[in-house]
Formats: C-alpha cells, sequence, structure tokens
C-alpha cells in the first residue's frame, strides 16, 4: 500500500521544474511526451570538439551504455557527419587494407560517404572499430593529416580493443562510458537541477538536507537501485513506470551478454559464464569477496585469473581489490588474488536476483541484504567518477568497504544498510591510527547529514558527490637558463 502525502505536490512542483542543461541528450517521444536523459559525456566531447588538437577520441565501454546514440546526437554539431559502422558493413572492413597514405584512405571514405567531406567542418564516425584490424594504422595517418575530425567507438564485451587502445597518445585520447550515475538518473528523473546544487550545497557545507527532500531522494536511490543506469532500462521506466518491462530489458541485456560469453569462451574454457552467474551470491554473501573454491575446489587464481580480466576488461564485471594498507599510493599495497566483484551495473544485479528483490527494496523488507545493493551501487558510483576500486581488510584492525585516492590522501568509505550507521569498529581504529595519519573519512546510510569528529555521515545517495578534483588551468613552470646558455 502506497500513502501520498500533501507535501508531494509540493516537492513535484520543485523537482520537475525545468532547467537549462549542458549535457547530451538521448531523447525520445512516446505518446506525444518528450523524454529526455543527460549524459556528462557531452563536456567530454564539447572539449574534443572546441580543441584544435590533431588527435582522434576513442569512446569505449560496455554494450548498451549507449555510446553510438551519444556520438549521433553529437555529430548534428557539425556540418557535415559520416558514419562507418564496421560491424553491419562486412565491406567497410576492407576500406583500410594496405591504404598508402592518408591521401589514399580519405579517398576511399569518401567513396562510401554518403555526405561531401568539408574541411573543418566534418565529423567521421568509425564505430565498431574492433571489427578493423587495420585501424590503428589508419587512425595515425587520418589524425595527422588534420583536415577532419575523428572518434571511434567500440564495445568491449567479447572482444580486444587492446591494440587500439595501444595508439600512441599523440595521435588519439581513450573515454571510457558507462552507464548512467545516480546524479544523470535523477535529471532523467525530472529533478531539477537547484534541487540537486542544494544538495551538493549540503554535501561540501555538512549541511542536513530538508527532509522532505531527503525522503524523496532516498525513494529515488531505491527505485535506482532497480532501474540502474542502463540507458534502455532507465527508458523503459521513464516510458512505462512498469517494473516488469523494466526487468525484461534488463534481462535482454543479460542474455546478450551471456551470449557473447558463450562465443567467446568455448575454447578457452575460462568459466567466464559460470563467474558471472556468480556474483549475486559471491556479493549476497557474509565477507563479499569472490571466493574461487565456490566454483572449483582445485581453482587455482593464477589459472584463472585471465577470466576475471576479460570480464574487467569487457567492462561487464568491476574489481575491487584488496590493499594490505591503507597509504597511497594504493597501487602499491594491492592484492591481485583478493577482491570482491561487483557487476557494472546495479539494476543488472537486481534482476540476477530471484523472489522479488524489486519490491522487496520499495518496501524496505528486512529479509534482503541491502548492503551487498548498496556496495554495488558504490561501486559502480565511484567507477564511473574515475576512482580505482580498493578496500581494506586487517585482521587486527577489521575491513573497510572502499579506499580511495582523492587528493593525494586516502579517503576511507565505509557504506551502511542500517540503522547502526555510526558503529564502524574497523574506521574508528583505522582513523585512530596515527602511522595513517587520514584526515577524515565517509559513511555513506540511509539517514541525515551529520558529522562527528573526522567522520562525516552522508545520505547514501550523496554519492553523487565524491568526484575527482576538476581540472585546473595550466601549471607553466619555466626556468631561466640564461646563465647556462653559450651565447652569454
Amino acid at each position: 500500500m502506497i500513502f501520498h502525502r500533501k507535501t508531494d505536490n509540493i516537492l513535484k512542483n520543485t523537482i520537475v521544474k525545468s532547467d537549462t542543461i549542458a549535457y547530451n541528450v538521448i531523447e525520445q517521444t512516446v505518446r506525444g511526451v518528450r523524454l529526455v536523459i543527460s549524459r556528462k559525456i557531452k563536456k567530454v566531447l564539447q572539449r574534443f570538439y572546441d580543441s584544435d588538437d590533431k588527435k582522434a577520441l576513442l569512446v569505449t565501454g560496455a554494450r548498451q551504455v549507449g555510446k553510438t546514440f551519444i556520438i549521433r546526437e553529437f555529430g548534428k554539431q557539425y556540418e557535415s557527419f559520416v558514419e562507418i559502422n564496421f560491424y553491419e558493413n562486412k565491406a567497410a572492413q576492407s576500406l583500410f587494407e594496405n591504404a598508402k597514405n592518408s591521401e589514399d584512405l580519405l579517398l576511399r571514405i569518401s567513396a562510401v560517404a554518403n555526405v561531401p567531406l568539408i574541411p573543418g567542418k566534418t565529423l567521421i564516425f568509425l564505430d565498431e572499430v574492433q571489427e578493423c584490424k587495420d585501424i590503428v594504422t589508419a587512425i595515425k595517418f587520418l589524425a595527422d593529416e588534420g583536415s577532419y575530425r575523428y572518434i571511434l567507438s567500440g564495445s568491449l564485451l567479447g572482444v580486444d580493443l587492446k591494440d587500439v587502445r595501444s595508439v600512441p597518445v599523440g595521435y588519439m585520447d581513450v573515454l571510457e562510458m558507462y552507464p548512467l550515475d545516480f546524479e544523470e538518473f535523477a535529471r532523467a528523473n525530472k529533478v531539477s537541477q537547484t534541487v540537486l546544487n542544494s544538495l551538493r550545497k549540503s554535501f561540501l557545507n555538512k549541511t542536513p538536507v530538508d527532509p522532505v527532500v531527503h525522503e524523496k531522494m532516498m525513494e529515488l536511490f531505491r527505485l535506482y537501485l532497480i532501474v540502474g543506469g542502463m540507458p534502455a532500462a532507465v527508458m523503459r521506466y521513464i516510458e512505462t513506470n512498469n517494473l516488469q518491462e523494466v526487468i525484461r530489458e534488463q534481462r535482454s541485456i543479460i542474455a546478450m551478454y551471456k551470449k557473447d560469453i558463450a562465443k567467446y569462451d568455448p575454447d578457452e574454457k575460462l568459466y567466464l559464464k559460470d563467474i558471472f552467474d556468480l556474483i549475486p551470491s559471491e556479493l549476497n554473501s557474509k565477507n563479499k569477496r569472490f571466493i574461487l573454491k565456490n566454483l572449483n575446489e582445485n581453482f587455482k587464481f593464477s589459472r584463472y585469473s585471465n577470466s576475471f580480466l576479460w570480464l574487467r576488461d569487457a567492462g561487464v564485471a568491476l574489481p575491487a581489490f584488496c590493499a594490505s594498507a591503507p597509504t597511497v599510493p594504493l597501487l602499491l599495497s594491492k592484492a591481485a588474488n583478493l577482491f570482491k566483484l561487483f557487476l557494472s551495473d546495479v539494476g543488472l544485479l537486481a534482476s540476477m536476483y530471484m523472489n522479488d528483490i524489486q519490491i522487496k527494496i520499495l518496501n524496505r523488507e528486512k529479509d534482503i541484504n541491502f548492503g551487498s545493493v548498496y556496495e554495488n551501487a558504490a561501486a559502480q558510483e565511484l567507477k564511473a567518477h574515475g576512482f580505482d576500486l580498493y578496500y581494506f581488510n586487517s585482521k587486527k584492525q577489521g575491513e573497510l568497504d572502499f579506499l580511495i585516492e582523492k587528493r593525494g590522501v586516502i579517503l576511507p568509505i565505509e557504506i551502511k544498510s542500517g540503522k547502526d550507521y555510526t558503529k564502524h569498529a574497523a574506521l574508528s581504529n583505522v582513523m585512530a591510527n596515527n602511522d595513517y595519519a587520514i584526515p577524515e573519512a565517509y559513511v555513506f546510510h540511509n539517514g541525515n547529514v551529520s558529522v562527528s569528529d573526522k567522520v562525516s555521515y552522508y545520505p547514501i545517495y550523496m554519492l553523487m558527490f565524491v568526484e575527482k578534483k576538476k581540472a585546473e588551468s595550466p601549471l607553466i613552470y619555466k626556468i631561466d637558463l640564461g646563465a647556462l646558455r653559450d651565447d652569454c
């Protein structure tokens, strides 16, 4: 049963208020209503558009995260837009074979383009580039020639983009795209920028959120746990508000993933499908660590490490590695064979659980492990914001959910789904250890904002504000070597 309060209408008028946003959009018209999904990648694409660098841009990511659509929409800024899909157009795969130089390459592209190539005003979009083995050599020629701009895209799942990624930095930048993070999900559900700005201010100033707004944002976060950030699932929810339709969309994506896994795995015997299927139950276990013996008593990590690497590189799974000490840099204390394995999208995780977990999440029932779902959402959010994922485990001090490096120091993060969120023995032990000298820690939970000593307690939805420091203006430093020059 759902109870409606008078304050709902007041909040709705605040949250649904439209704003001008500087994001790229996925839009669709359903029964005369314009649906919009905002993506932050617009800012990166805009920098590429405004740049004078002779570089291509490679956009990678798992299947169904919206790469192709976003690039097509971005292409509308150009007077001329050419798209070549190497998967759909098998003949195009031979375009770049034995090409002698950039002039030869451009002649071939112009032969298949349906619009004229205009120097300085044309974007050439090369999609599914993993299907074209000669693209690495080709893009060096084309970027160096400089008459046109180039964006490449490829799905990571079931393919190998290592050769494409290895193009020297001088020729191409690489951007990895993820499912919608929570802020993008909030915008897709018409939460106004005014509300988000107010929430960010509360996060920065460590001040409580208005109780009505807080409760609605918690309701929206629980919905995010179910719908997740795959654009097709988000759009299906916005169109229908029918969670069964959302689940069908999610299971279709999972079936696609498994089909690619099966296509990749028959000769390798890497147990990819077994590992993929075990992720929900392993996260639901007490310590959430991935236990190889649950696959096979005789498993050794050294033999099957490629399976985990494949799932990570495909964008399907997000490993969080154990760090032996909460000190910078975390990479030096990384234990490669101790890790938690999260799914790249929390909505896909929910759809893989049985017993109507979606309804239980909405009703906040106590017989499910919210901790695993909350932690998966946290891993997804932190990874989308550019952080490498680590956790800390010590027999003496206990276990911390996440460690990240932020502004050159360690930031411990605890995720609490229950009421006793101020009880965190491991975090207290680590913060009290002078050898670590950690300046602050975050605990994300279901309650409002509060602070106790060096620990800040934030609502779980405020994970969207844990971001890397934005790029500053160039740091220019020049030494006067006049006294050392030969002409002095």
